[in-house]
């Protein structure tokens, strides 16, 4: 064979290896895909057992708007009928020539409340009214710095009970000011759990706007008249409560378990409770209030209250100084 030849021989032969080559690959390739494409399911699990799920989207607290307006605070809202909320609320101490008047409004919603003519008692302030199963109503109420009661049959006019449901002594060696702010539920056994709050008279910390310490103290009672005293139930006195809870809300929450609400300087918390064992403390609905470097700021949701009216279930609470009244926020 010529030299030239031998060259286009030489060069034929690596065409016809590399042309044979690219079949292999080719038919190898196809059967990849057959075979990935017999196999989608496999592929869609591994894909979902290594890839995060979107999490969650919890429920918030959105504020809306005014319930009341006015220079009223420390609302309670009860179910007086299968279509009809009632609330009550008080006038601001800061007002002049009061007579610690509490007032009441009804709702079918519960955004829009036409206030009731008269009052519904006097001297009296941080309401809570509850329904018993006599159909008769009992407000627990603060007067002269000590929790007292009045009943009504018809929830509109008040009638004072004698004795004192609550006074300012305690077992833990606690000197109260004052007691004030009840919330009250009835347990299905019949037993009665009633939360306040204690003010001593002393500022927690050199940087905390109140000059006193305000904690929760709870108490039990068979008949809702004599309690029985059962110490402190959520203690204030740490670095994210800063010394201060107020105007405590005892509520049933849809699981069937009981969840307590109260003001601090940074907003309203939140405790779950579990038989006598309450919570740590968790943030509801800051409001404008926050606690910067230089102390706090802004002023939170005061004393709140919370009702499920409808499927919704709505947060009342006094609103700043700028913004007098009782205002709700919606949890969406």
């Amino acid at each position: 064979m010529k030299k030239n030849e031998q060259g286009m021989a030489g060069v034929l032969e690596l065409f016809l290896i590399a042309a044979v080559l690219g079949l292999i690959g080719f038919v190898g390739y196809r059967i990849m895909q057959a075979r990935q494409s017999k196999t989608p399911a496999a592929s869609q699990k591994e894909t979902s057992a290594t890839t995060p799920a979107a999490a969650e989207k919890n429920p918030v607290w959105t504020e809306g708007g005014f319930a009341v307006a006015g220079t009223y605070a420390d609302a309670d809202v009860i179910k007086i009928s299968d279509t009809q909320w009632r609330m009550y609320y008080s006038v601001q101490p800061e007002v002049q020539g009061n007579r610690l008047e509490v007032y009441s409004a009804t709702s079918t919603d519960g955004k829009t409340w036409t206030q009731e003519a008269g009052t519904r008692k006097i001297m009296a302030t941080f309401p809570e009214v509850i329904k018993l199963k006599d159909n008769r109503y009992r407000m627990y109420y603060q007067g002269a710095g000590i929790i007292k009661s009045a009943i009504s049959t018809d929830g509109l006019t008040f009638t004072d009970e004698a004795g004192t449901r609550i006074d300012k002594t305690n077992a833990e060696g606690l000197t109260f000011d004052n007691v004030a702010a009840p919330t009250i539920a009835q347990q299905d056994d019949g037993t009665f759990v009633l939360i306040y709050r204690g003010s001593i008279n002393t500022r927690y910390a050199s940087n905390t706007p109140n000059p006193s310490t305000q904690l929760l103290m709870w108490a039990t009672s068979t008949d809702g008249l004599t309690f029985t005293k059962k110490g402190i139930a959520v203690d204030s006195r740490n670095s994210i409560l800063n010394g201060q809870l107020d105007g405590p809300d005892l509520v049933k929450w849809d699981d069937g378990k009981y969840r307590v609400f109260s003001t601090s300087y940074t907003g309203v918390y939140e405790f779950t409770i579990d038989g006598s064992t309450f919570g740590e403390p968790v943030l509801a609905l800051a409001g404008e209030a926050k606690k910067t470097s230089m102390g706090f700021t802004g002023s939170p949701p005061g004393d709140p209250t919370t009702a499920k009216i409808g499927d919704t279930w709505f947060m009342y609470y006094g609103g700043p100084h700028e913004q007098n009244g009782i205002h709700y926020a919606t949890l969406q």
